[in-house]
C-alpha cells in the first residue's frame, strides 16, 4: 500500500514581529531549519521566534493554493488567522 503523504502550511512569527509562512511535508524538520539559520533568506534575516499557526492537507495542490493565498494577506488578517478571530480557518475568504 502507497503511504498518503500530508502537507502542511505554517507561519513564523520572528523575533521583529514579521511573519513567515511557508509550507513542507515534514514541518518539524522543517521549522528546526528555519530555526538554525538554512530554513529560507527571510528567516535568516528576520530570526524566527516561533511557530505560531499549523494547518494540514491530503493534498498537494490545495496546499499550495493556501500557501499562496495567505502570503498574499497583510499582517494583520494573519494575526486574525494566527489568533483563531475567524473560527475555522476553512471558513475565511479572501
Amino acid at each position: 500500500m502507497r503511504k498518503k503523504w500530508k502537507w502542511y502550511i505554517y507561519i513564523i512569527e520572528c523575533v521583529d514581529g514579521f511573519y513567515y509562512t511557508g509550507m513542507t511535508w515534514k514541518p518539524d524538520s522543517r521549522s528546526g531549519q528555519h530555526f538554525l539559520g538554512s530554513g529560507s533568506k527571510f528567516t535568516a534575516t528576520h530570526k524566527p521566534k516561533k511557530v505560531v499557526y499549523l494547518e494540514e492537507y491530503d493534498n498537494l495542490d490545495e496546499a499550495r493554493r493556501r500557501e499562496k493565498q495567505i502570503k498574499g494577506w497583510t499582517r494583520i488578517k494573519k494575526k486574525k488567522l494566527i489568533s483563531g478571530e475567524w473560527g475555522k480557518w476553512g471558513s475565511i475568504k479572501d
